[in-house]
């Protein structure tokens, strides 16, 4: 399925395909979401079917809006395909930018609304096995850890969000 998806081009914000955004390392929309309880961040695995960066493990979701798709909206829908997560009462946080390698010929330069929620105990996701191999609760400090020790395991954004925008995605989130 063709999607697309809302990415500058000449400074004018069009709709391109995907794909061609990323193989072309254009400029493009995102929405990256952080589910925490507790401290704990809920993380996912990527499924083996995704297109890129498939198996490694990712902040709760992210995705891209469709063309004039409200950020929070789009936030709010990801969770539910992946996730199986409705009603989430979702903060808005910042917005970043990044740009990445992610493999197979293809760039994530991403401008990203991040969007973070805090989860009540016995709510636990219902991952979709086509997005989603695998899911866990890790807590916050163990998480940069790892990443910092083991960072082929971690997709490059989320270590880009740990690394350099930590404290405006989680500064407000109680531990």
């Amino acid at each position: 399925m063709s999607i697309d998806i809302p990415t500058w081009v000449d400074g004018q914000l069009q709709p391109i395909e995907k794909l061609e955004a990323h193989r072309r390392g254009l400029r493009h929309k995102a929405i990256s979401v952080f589910l925490m309880r507790d401290g704990k961040v809920l993380l996912q695995r990527r499924a083996m079917g995704k297109y890129h960066t498939p198996g490694l493990w990712a902040n709760t979701c992210c995705t891209h809006p469709f063309w004039g798709e409200a950020s929070l909206d789009c936030a709010t829908r990801r969770l539910g395909e992946e996730l199986g997560l409705t009603g989430m009462a979702l903060e808005y946080r910042d917005t970043v930018e990044y740009r990445a390698d992610v493999g197979g010929g293809l760039i994530e330069h991403e401008v990203v609304d991040i969007f973070v929620g805090e989860v009540a105990p016995g709510i636990e996701p219902e991952p979709n096995a086509d997005e989603v191999m695998d899911t866990i609760w890790q807590p916050l400090d163990e998480l940069t850890e790892e990443v910092a020790q083991r960072p082929s395991g971690f997709t490059p954004w989320l270590q880009i969000y740990l690394r350099d925008h930590a404290r405006s995605i989680f500064g407000g989130v109680t531990a």
